[in-house]
């Protein structure tokens, strides 16, 4: 497995981003996804020092990036604050319970749970064990919230997007999802035939990481409001 490492920091316009350093990579890259945020990707070799540089001399290019991802959603209707302090308070009362269970049920222990609101990533999870969580994910269907709370408690053991950081992931979603379809939880029958239509389309993927791949695609078509 090549060797890798990362670090994080907070631009004061984009959010957070991620510096990863591995043995695989053979030059510098910068990619902007609308789930995972931005990630800095360089050769191990390469210091920190210079992967924020590197990040700085195309920052103009990721605010754009950004900026044509969300073009899609430009007709979607600007929340008031009085909206936006109502999802904050459903993501309080019903985010921290769902995801001290998930953890429970997976054997991780983090340390704090703090409810934001970003434009830019659903979720964080830093060194020290502290989980930052979106107060958008209220607004996503009960499967797809689980995905971002079991990705983020999958990095408590991995802080990069390594492979061992995929295998982990896809291997708890796939016991989460068969948990979901055969009614070991109690979720609703629109939230169940969602996971079983996950299922199918994971299946039949050819991505490397098939349920970590559908689910994240499908993520795409709810905007960060």
């Amino acid at each position: 497995m090549p060797k890798t490492s990362s670090k994080k920091f907070i631009d004061p316009q984009i959010g957070e981003v991620t510096l990863r350093k591995s043995a695989a990579s053979s030059r510098m890259s910068i990619r902007v996804h609308p789930v995972k945020g931005v990630t800095v990707t360089v050769p191990y070799i390469v210091p920190y020092a210079a992967a924020q540089l590197f990040f700085q001399a195309r920052r103009d290019w990721v605010i754009r990036t950004i900026a044509r991802q969300s073009e899609k959603y430009k007709d979607v209707p600007v929340p008031s604050s009085a909206e936006i302090e109502a999802l904050r308070r459903q993501a309080k009362a019903e985010l921290p319970p769902r995801l001290r269970e998930l953890a429970l049920r997976y054997g991780f222990a983090y340390n704090n749970v703090t409810i934001k609101h970003n434009a830019t990533n659903w979720g964080s999870c830093s060194s020290k064990g502290n989980i930052n969580l979106n107060l958008n994910i209220v607004r996503l269907p009960r499967i797809f919230q689980d995905y971002v709370l079991l990705h983020e408690l999958c990095h408590l053991r991995h802080q990069n997007h390594g492979q061992a950081f995929h295998l982990l992931l896809e291997h708890v979603l796939t016991d989460h999802i068969l948990k979901l379809m055969s009614g070991d939880m109690p979720v609703s029958e629109g939230d169940r035939a969602l996971a079983v239509e996950i299922a199918r389309k994971g299946a039949t993927s050819k991505a490397r990481y098939p349920l970590d791949y559908t689910i994240t695609r499908a993520i795409k078509q709810f905007p960060l409001v």
